[in-house]
C-alpha cells in the first residue's frame, strides 16, 4: 500500500487549468483516468487526510505511485481525450458500463457490392447501418420477413450467394420473390443498392414516403383495371403497416430521440436506453456498472453518454438527448455529442408531457434491470472480494491477488504440444490478455519442461519490457504499446501464477521465476484428482474447505486455462488434417491455392494438367506452374486403394 504523499506532486507544478489526468501503479499501468476544469483543484482533492476520503477514492490513491497530466485547451477537449485513454488504457478504477445481454441489431452492410440485410450481434463494423438494437432476434427476423416483400433484399450469406452464381440459380427467396436475385443478374447491382437504401429509409422511421407511393400505384393499377397487380401492391401495403405496428408509437410528434434512464445504489448503476425514431421505438439496449469510483447521477449520466456515442457519427446521433439529470457543466458534453453528429444536439431533462412520461418507462426498465441483475449475480462483487481474501490468507500473500494468470499444457499423446495463459482480474476474466504458446524447445510428452518452458518465456518477455522502458519513467506516452502500436499483454506481472498440476509443475514453474530472479509473483497449482492447493517446497498440499469462494475462484481460473489450451491444441490438429499437398509448393500463397483449386475443381485434376493449362489460371505465371507440376509429381500418391467390402477401386481425389 503507498502512501500518496509519497508521490504527491508540489503545489506550484500543477496548472490551474483544464486538463485530463492518470494516476498510475507502481508497474506503470494506468489504474484511474480523470478530467478536471481545473487540474489544480480537482488533484488536490485526492491529497487530503486518508480518513476524509471515500473508501474507493482512498483504494485508488493507495493503490497508485505516481500521478500525471496532461493539459487541454477546453473541457471539449478533456472530455475527448478522457474517453480516448479510458478506452486505450481501460483503467480498473474507472466506471466502465458492460451490456447485461448481447443485444442483436437489424444490419445492411452497405459496404458491400451487393448489400445483406441480417442480424448482428457485437462491435459494429465499418460499412454497416445498424438499426436497434433490438430486445430478441426473432422480433428482427419477424419485420424483415414483412418487409422483404416490398423492399426484396439479399439476405443470404457469402457462400449461398457464390454458390447461386455458380449454377445460376437463385435461392427459394428468390424464387418465392422475396430477393431480388441479384446472384443471377436478376436486378443490377444499382437497382439493388437502390432498393436497400429503400429498405434503410423505411427502417429509419421515413415510412410516409413508401407508403403514399404504394397507395398510388395501387389506384393507379386499379384505374387501369390491373387488378393482380392492384391486389400485390394492396398486401405489400399490408406488409408495410403490420411492420410498423411492431412499434408502438410513443411521441406523437415524430420525435428523433434518445432517452437514457439510471438506477443506482451504492454499488452498481443500471443504464436504459430507449431509441426512438419517427415517434417509434426503434430499439432498445441497457448496461450495468461497478461504481468502483466515488460519482454522482450527473457523472453517471457523462459516462454513459461517452460510451454510448464515442464511436458514432451523423444520424446514429440522434437530435434530441433526454437524461434524468445533466452533467455540470452541460456545455462540454453538450459540444461533444453535436461534434460527432455534425449538427446540434438538444441534451435536456423532460419536465412534462409525453416525453415525460416515457422518461418514467425507461426508468422503471432501468430499476427492473438492476434488481434482476442483483438477483442474477448474488452479491457477485462481495463474493469476488471474499474469494481473493481467501486466497490471499490461505497462500499467505501480503495482499489480495487483484491479478491472477493461470497456465496449462495441452497435447494429444505427445503431438502438437501447446500451452495457454489466462488472466483474470478482481476475479473476473481479461479474455484480451490470454496468451497462447507452441512448445519450441523439445519434441514429445513432458509436462514439466513445458511448463518451464512456457512460464520462463512469459517473464522473459516482462523483464525485457521493464529493461526497454526503464521502469516505466513517468510522462512516457507508449511505454505499454510495442513498435506497431499493439499494446503490450506482458507488460504486467500478477500477484499470482497459477499452474495446472501438482508439485512438479508448480516446482518447475518456480525454478522459472528463480532463474530469472523474479521473487515477488506467488506460485501455486492446482490438481484436479483431490482439488489441492501445491505450493513450492512443501511437502503437504493446502487443502482448502469445499464450500471455500477462493477455492472457486482457483478451479474457474484453472478450468478456464484448461478450455483455452485445449481449444487450441484441437484447432492445430485440425488445420493438420486439413493439410494440402500444394501447401508445401515453394511460394504459392493461400489466394492462388484457392484459385486452382477452383479453377480444376480437385488436385486429382490439377495433378493431370499440364504447365501450359495451369498458366491459364489468373495470377499464375509459367514459373509458378512448373514448380506447382514438379511439386504435385513428388507428392504423387501411391497405388489404388481397394474397398475390401465391395472390392472396388478407390480413386484418390483430394479436394
Amino acid at each position: 500500500m503507498a502512501d500518496p504523499s509519497s508521490y504527491r506532486p508540489k503545489p506550484g507544478q500543477i496548472p490551474d487549468s483544464p486538463g485530463v489526468y492518470r494516476f498510475r501503479d507502481p508497474h506503470g499501468r494506468v489504474i484511474y483516468v480523470g478530467k478536471a476544469k481545473s487540474l489544480r483543484s480537482r488533484l488536490a482533492n485526492y491529497f487530503q487526510d486518508l480518513a476524509g476520503l471515500h473508501p474507493r477514492t482512498r483504494t485508488m490513491v493507495t493503490t497508485a505511485s505516481s500521478v500525471e497530466w496532461t493539459v487541454v485547451g477546453t473541457e471539449v477537449e478533456a472530455l475527448q481525450l478522457e474517453y480516448s485513454w479510458i478506452k486505450e488504457y481501460d483503467p480498473r478504477f474507472n466506471v466502465k458500463y458492460r451490456d447485461d445481454k448481447s443485444y442483436p441489431s437489424l444490419a445492411v452492410t452497405l459496404g458491400e457490392e451487393f448489400p445483406r440485410v441480417q442480424v448482428m450481434r457485437g462491435p459494429k463494423r465499418k460499412g454497416v447501418r445498424y438499426f436497434g438494437p433490438y430486445a430478441h432476434a426473432w422480433a428482427i427476423r419477424e419485420t424483415v420477413d414483412l418487409l422483404l416483400r416490398v423492399f426484396p433484399v439479399r439476405t443470404c450469406s457469402a457462400g449461398v450467394f457464390k454458390r447461386s452464381a455458380q449454377i445460376g440459380r437463385p435461392c427459394l427467396l428468390g424464387y418465392i420473390g422475396k430477393c431480388s436475385a441479384p446472384c443471377v443478374g436478376r436486378v443490377t447491382p444499382e437497382e439493388h443498392r437502390e432498393l436497400a437504401e429503400e429498405f434503410c429509409d423505411f427502417m429509419a422511421g421515413r415510412t410516409g414516403t413508401h407508403l403514399r407511393r404504394l397507395e398510388k400505384e395501387m389506384q393507379q393499377a386499379a384505374e387501369e383495371m390491373e387488378y393482380e397487380r392492384a391486389a400485390r401492391l394492396r398486401d405489400d401495403i399490408g406488409a408495410l403497416r403490420k411492420a410498423m405496428e411492431k412499434n408502438a408509437v410513443v411521441l406523437t410528434d415524430a420525435t428523433d430521440a434518445d432517452l437514457v434512464a439510471l438506477a443506482e445504489d451504492e454499488l452498481e448503476a443500471a443504464v436504459q436506453i430507449f431509441h426512438v425514431r419517427g415517434g417509434r421505438v426503434r430499439g432498445q439496449r441497457g448496461w450495468v456498472t461497478d461504481r468502483v469510483e466515488e460519482v454522482g447521477t450527473a457523472e453517471l449520466v457523462e459516462h454513459a453518454l461517452q460510451q454510448l456515442y464515442g464511436e458514432e457519427t451523423g444520424d446514429a446521433v440522434p437530435k434530441e438527448v433526454l437524461v434524468p439529470e445533466l452533467p455540470d457543466p452541460v456545455e462540454p458534453i453538450a459540444q461533444w455529442l453535436s461534434g460527432h453528429r455534425g449538427a446540434a444536439v438538444n441534451l435536456r431533462v423532460p419536465q412534462r408531457g409525453d416525453k415525460r412520461a416515457l422518461m418514467e418507462t425507461v426508468q422503471r426498465n432501468a430499476q427492473q434491470a438492476l434488481a434482476l441483475h442483483k438477483t442474477k449475480r448474488a452479491s457477485d462483487l462481495t463474493t469476488r472480494s471474499r474469494a481473493l481474501e481467501e486466497i490471499a490468507e490461505a497462500l499467505e500473500l501480503d495482499s489480495a491477488p487483484l491479478r491472477i494468470e493461470c497456465f496449462d499444457v495441452s497435447h494429444l499423446q505427445g503431438d502438437d504440444v501447446v500451452a495457454s495463459m489466462v488472466v483474470f482480474e478482481d476475479g473476473l476474466a481479461r479474455k484480451g490478455e490470454y496468451r497462447r504458446f507452441q512448445i519450441k524447445s523439445f519434441a514429445g510428452q513432458d509436462d514439466v519442461r513445458a511448463m518451464h518452458e512456457v512460464v520462463g518465456r512469459r517473464f522473459k518477455r516482462y523483464l525485457q519490457e521493464r529493461q526497454r522502458t526503464g521502469e516505466w519513467p513517468e510522462g512516457e506516452e507508449d511505454e505499454h504499446r510495442d513498435e506497431d502500436g499493439r499494446p503490450k499483454r506482458f507488460a504486467y506481472p500478477p500477484q499470482l501464477l497459477v499452474v495446472d498440476g501438482g508439485a512438479p509443475q508448480v516446482a518447475a514453474a518456480r525454478r522459472a521465476l528463480d532463474e530469472l530472479g523474479i521473487d515477488d509473483v506467488a506460485v501455486c497449482g492446482l490438481a484436479k484428482r483431490l482439488e489441492e492447493v501445491w505450493l513450492p517446497d512443501d511437502d503437504d498440499p493446502v487443502v482448502l474447505p469445499r464450500t471455500s469462494e477462493g477455492l472457486y475462484l482457483l478451479q474457474r481460473v484453472r478450468d478456464e486455462a484448461h478450455r483455452f489450451a485445449l481449444t487450441y491444441q484441437r484447432s492445430k490438429r485440425s488445420k493438420a488434417l486439413r493439410a494440402s499437398p500444394l501447401d508445401g509448393v515453394p511460394g504459392l500463397g493461400e489466394t492462388r491455392k484457392q484459385a486452382l483449386i477452383k479453377h480444376f475443381g480437385s488436385v486429382k485434376r490439377l495433378r493431370a494438367a499440364t504447365v501450359e493449362q495451369i498458366c491459364e489460371v489468373p495470377g499464375v505465371g509459367r514459373r509458378t506452374a512448373e514448380t506447382v507440376v514438379a511439386s504435385l509429381a513428388g507428392a504423387a500418391p501411391g497405388g489404388a486403394a481397394v474397398n475390401t467390402a465391395t472390392g472396388e477401386i478407390v480413386e484418390h481425389d483430394n479436394r
